[in-house]
């Protein structure tokens, strides 16, 4: 009787899979839809590279706080639920985008932005849900899997500026509408919980509270803020970066940068992998190891357009390799009920990573000497921070959060 289901069961844990990777794609475009136009509406709007930085920023920061609520919500609803509440929600924010784009108005953009957050929330959704589709040894492969949606960021990066040279700006904004609604039919129509999922109705707030006391939560939180941030951070900023220096069209800063994300989400589930056979610990620690090393090369600006691009890609491929690595750990420590939660903080945390960022190189920004030399070392600091807390810190054999024994 196994033998016979087991091949359903196979089929249906493939297929809600790729279903979760695919939203999550489609949200992260929606999600990262103003950083491959931040340089046209510098332009448009002359805005300063502190207010092309806030552009760039705000839905990242909402994105990553909105994490918080809605792995909570996954906990108690699931993740079919929530994957289709979260689509829906962010169609009216796509639009509002286009239409303040259209106008040319910098505080309509600011308050569309905020609420085109509501897309990057979606990753809280997708690791509970994935979660409870895999047993624990192929949970590092299958979140990295998941992770995969960050190719999202990439296909925004590489078709926004394009689709607007051939649509048009309200337009472009419409087809990714369109995308966003018929993602979440798909859903309805497709998608399934886990057998093994079971709604944890406790309250939100006390749920979050038992979360933010366990070590896990805040030990993974401040390593995925970093690869994630760093990701999140560069996935935004990294055409008004190449533009800036370089001198490339928004085209061809957003190809360039889509070939960063591309490699990052290659990486991820690289990451995950390993740390299925081998301690997650090796792996982050080789991920801030070689972050570190490529963002002090990337500070001495390595000229166009091989050694630029090898720099680049190489440090995308650290951060995605450590994004996978992370929630991989996290996936072993986390007690079973409150995934939904710990997954919430962390990737909040992840987010916020990538808020400050942007800020930071728009506040640094060197107009003389035309570079960002300074942002640049802020994150070798923080990635070797980073590494030593990882090394001297946590253990190779972390005890589980739920039995308090060694994973």
């Amino acid at each position: 009787m196994n033998a016979a289901i087991e091949p359903t069961t196979g089929s249906a844990r493939t297929k809600n899979l790729v279903l979760a990777t695919w939203v999550s794609a489609i949200n992260f475009w929606a999600w990262n839809m103003i950083g491959p136009l931040s340089t046209t509406y510098a332009g448009d709007i002359r805005l300063s590279s502190t207010q092309a930085s806030m552009l760039v920023a705000t839905p990242i920061l909402v994105g990553s706080l909105g994490r918080i609520v809605i792995g909570s919500l996954t906990d108690r609803w699931g993740g079919r639920v929530m994957f289709i509440a979260v689509s829906l929600a962010s169609i009216p924010p796509v639009l509002a985008v286009g239409a303040a784009a259209t106008a040319g108005s910098y505080p309509l953009l600011l308050v569309s932005g905020f609420f085109l957050g509501i897309a990057g929330t979606v990753f809280a959704v997708g690791i509970p849900f994935v979660n409870s589709w895999h047993e624990p040894a192929r949970r590092g492969f299958a979140t990295g899997v998941f992770g995969m949606g960050m190719v999202g960021t990439a296909l925004s990066a590489f078709f926004t500026p394009r689709f607007v040279n051939w649509f048009g700006l309200m337009g472009t904004h419409v087809i990714v509408a369109v995308a966003l609604a018929l993602t979440a039919v798909l859903c309805v129509a497709t998608m399934r919980d886990a057998p093994a999922f079971h709604p944890n109705t406790d309250p939100v707030v006390p749920k979050l509270k038992a979360a933010a006391k366990l070590p896990v939560t805040w030990e993974m939180s401040f390593l995925y803020a970093v690869v994630f941030g760093g990701f999140v951070a560069f996935s935004n900023y990294l055409p008004t970066l190449i533009k800036t220096v370089y001198g490339f069209s928004a085209v061809d800063a957003g190809a360039r940068t889509a070939g960063f994300a591309l490699a990052a989400v290659l990486a991820r589930p690289v990451g995950g992998a390993l740390s299925d056979r081998i301690p997650p610990k090796y792996v982050v620690l080789v991920s801030l190891a070689g972050t570190a090393l490529m963002a002090t090369v990337a500070a001495f600006e390595p000229p166009p357009d091989l050694w630029s691009a090898v720099t680049f890609i190489a440090l995308a491929l650290f951060l995605g390799v450590g994004t996978g690595g992370v929630f991989a750990w996290v996936a072993r420590r986390a007690p079973a009920k409150s995934v939904g939660s710990v997954t919430g903080i962390v990737s909040a945390a992840g987010g916020l990573g990538g808020y400050f960022p942007p800020l930071v190189m728009g506040a640094t920004y060197d107009p003389v000497g035309n570079d960002y030399t300074i942002g640049l070392l802020l994150l070798v600091a923080t990635a070797v921070i980073a590494l030593v807390f990882t090394a001297v810190r946590l253990h190779t054999r972390e005890p589980d959060a739920a039995k308090g024994a060694p994973v």
